[in-house]
Parts: structure tokens; sequence; C-alpha cells
């Protein structure tokens, strides 16, 4: 059996985040659980810049950002447990995980953070015909078996979907000599965001086909081809319009799953919309004492964003342990018109005595609108936005006085306003 204050569960930028938070607000013993051989999570293998524009107020590589928070988080004195997987965690907080060198262990924890992250969508999950031959990649496993192992994986390369790690990929395939034949995305607009569509795709010449998708992959052994056709308004092929494509290998870049399966076995209330779970303004869960930070809440487009979710959970798990944080009351923090989600989904009005973050979606791009956090008739926080994509996160900053101020009892209200005009 291993004591911890603190258990964090995943040691990419959130969990890192969330246990120096930790320790520097109080608590004595933090543990971080990976799974990999070292911390970082995703960030080692991102060697393109842009981590870290908030934060460090400047443009940082992944393994940049990364290193910065890996010697932050041995200067704590936060103690890490490196190649061990969390099998289980109870209702009280304990941790059932294994790893090579001490093979079935035991965390006793006051409180857990689950910052796991997220995964990829695979073609069997978007249900593509045709063959099975080898070629067929995740966006994320093209981007280590080039920039960590060293290998291409193939010459003549067809992307579906303009995820981000998808277009930062094509970018990268494109400079290391594969030829990229286009971009297909099933939707009318990118997934990804506007600098990653201009910086990977237009400075390099590389096609993006909106309102396209792939209804056939062609190949015995290695992939041959692909079908793709255009689709209409519900995103169905249409017939005759499909046309063969020549290449030897696929990159499916369509859409990040939140990790939450330790999450669901202990019965922690979900967001249908998000995947994650439902939080409160500290990223405390339904289940009281276990957090949630980071992809594993909510898909983050920014890093930055990652890791302020986990220097909130990291701070609240060590106020929990401390036991200052007062009981939950919580009120509902409701998408309205215009907004897809918002994270967190309730708050409760006397626990919050710092400034909190609202990060939310829009349902569509939309110029000139003013976003709007209502109590009743009060408006409790607003700000004018030239633009609005569904691919950018937006935050918001919520003032502890202004929430006071509302009604108790009552919900919080996220609405997308045409400056102009009434919310639609």
């Amino acid at each position: 059996m291993k004591p911890a204050d603190v258990a964090v569960i995943g040691g990419g930028p959130g969990g890192m985040a969330a246990a120096i938070a930790a320790k520097r607000a109080g608590a004595k013993r933090v543990l971080i659980l990976e799974r990999d051989s070292d911390l970082g999570g995703i960030l080692p293998q991102c060697i393109h810049d842009g981590f870290g524009t908030f934060i460090m107020r400047e443009r940082l590589t992944g393994p940049e950002y990364a290193d910065h928070y890996k010697y932050l988080v041995a200067d704590s004195g936060v103690e890490c447990l490196l190649n061990t997987t969390v099998l289980e965690i109870d209702e009280d907080r304990t941790i059932l995980a294994v790893n090579p060198d001490e093979g079935m262990l035991t965390v006793k924890s006051q409180a857990v953070i689950l910052a796991m992250g997220c995964r990829e969508r695979t073609r069997f999950q978007l249900l593509i015909p045709g063959t099975r031959p080898a070629g067929v990649f995740t966006a994320g496993a093209v981007q280590r078996l080039v920039n960590i192992e060293g290998y291409l994986p193939g010459k003549r390369a067809v992307i579906l979907g303009s995820g981000d790690i998808g277009l930062i990929m094509a970018r990268r395939l494109k400079l290391e000599g594969v030829e990229v034949e286009g971009v297909y995305e099933i939707l009318p607009q990118p997934s990804g965001l506007t600098r990653n569509v201009v910086q990977c795709l237009h400075d390099y010449d590389i096609p993006l086909y909106l309102e396209h998708t792939i209804t056939m992959i062609h190949g015995k052994k290695r992939v041959e081809g692909v079908t793709v056709s255009r689709v209409d308004a519900g995103r169905k092929p249409i017939p005759g319009s499909q046309r063969f494509v020549s290449c030897d290998t696929v990159v499916l870049s369509v859409g990040l799953i939140p990790e939450n399966e330790l999450s669901e076995k202990i019965g922690i209330m979900m967001d249908p919309v998000t995947g994650g779970p439902l939080v409160d303004e500290w990223m405390e869960t339904s289940n009281a004492g276990i957090f949630a930070c980071g992809n594993v809440l909510n898909v983050y487009d920014l890093v930055d964003y990652v890791t302020y979710t986990g220097e909130t959970a990291g701070q609240g798990a060590a106020r929990y342990i401390k036991g200052q944080l007062p009981e939950r009351h919580p009120v509902r923090v409701n998408a309205g018109p215009g907004i897809r989600l918002v994270v967190p989904q309730q708050v409760t009005p006397a626990r919050v005595v710092d400034p909190f973050s609202l990060y939310l979606r829009v349902e569509e791009a939309r110029s000139n609108v003013r976003i709007a956090v209502k109590s009743g008739d009060m408006i409790i926080a607003r700000r004018r936005e030239r633009a609005v994509k569904p691919p950018e996160m937006i935050r918001l900053i919520i003032s502890p006085e202004r929430l006071k101020e509302a009604a108790e009892g009552e919900g919080l209200l996220v609405e997308l306003v045409d400056e102009g005009g009434a919310a639609r």
C-alpha cells in the first residue's frame, strides 16, 4: 500500500500542471502515475511550435513545453511512477495499478485527479468500407513514426479529416518528401485551427477538399488507393461524384475521444456532449474528492487551456484534503443559443474565491457577436468577438463578486448574441 495525499493519473501537460499546483497549494505527498516511459504525454512527438503562447508568451515546441513542466515537477518534489498502468479506482479513492518493477500495487489517496487525456478515433469506428491492407494509420501514429521513430509511412498519402494533427502531419510529410495528394473533410468547414489551415496547407500548396469523404479503401497487402466522394448536406455520398485516388498511405485525422473508461467504472456522471465528466468550478467530478482536467474532460485545442484546467484541479484537490472546500450546492451552467458546449457544467457560488474560467465552443462560425453569461436577467460576464468558429475554444473569466451577486439557486446561461439583435 502506497499512501498519497493527491494521486494524479496521467503525466501529460494537464497531469503535470495538476501535480505541481497541488504541491504548491499545500499537499505534501503528490504522486503521478504515468503508463509511458517518460512524462509529457503526446508533447514529445509534437515537434512543431505554437505551444505556450498564453502561459509562456512565446511559441515553444511540444518537447520544450514538456521539458519546462518536467523540471518543475522534479523541483517541486512530486513523486512519479512511470511505466505504470492504472487498472481501476475504487469509490474510496484507492487505486490499483501495475508496473514492471513492483508488479501489482495499491495507492491509497485522499484525492484523485483524472488526467488520462484522449485517444484517436479509428477507421473501424468510422465504418469505412474496403479491404484491410497495411498503410492505414491514425495521424498520431504517423506523427510518432516520423518524429520519434524516424520512419516514413509511405510515398503518396491521402489524409481524411482536417483535425489539427492531420493538418500538421500533411505539412510534415511533404517536408519529408512524401507526396500528399490532398486533405478530405466531410464537413463544409475545416475541423482544425485557422492558423494550421493557413500554415500547413495553403503555404505548402496542399489541396483541401471540403464536403468530401473516403467511401472505399482498395488494396490487398498494401493500400493501392481510395475512392473519394462528395457528400450532401446530410453527409451522405452523392452518387456519381466518386473518383479513384492512387495512394499507398491513408492518414486518419477524424477526431479524439476522451479516455474515460476508469471514470465510468466508478459511476462518475458524464456529459454526453463533451464525452468527459461533469465538473464544477474546481474541476471536481460528481464523486467527491475525484477531479478531472485536460483532454479527459474535454478535447481542447490549445495546450495552455489543458494546463489551466490542471492547475485548477490541483488547487481544488489540495483544498479538498485540507477541508477548505465548502459543501456543494451547485447550480447548472447551461449552453444556450449558439453554444455547443460549456465546461464546467455546474458551479457553487459559495465555493468560488478567485476568478474562474468557463471554456466553451460555438455551434457554427459567426462574426460580430457577443458572448453573454447570464443568471436570470442579470449579466455576469460578456465579451465581444469579431469571429467565432467551432474548432476554436473560447475562455471566459468569471468574477466571483459578480457571480455571488447573482440570485441563489438560479442556473447560469451562456449564449451567443448577434451584436445587432437577439440570440439565435
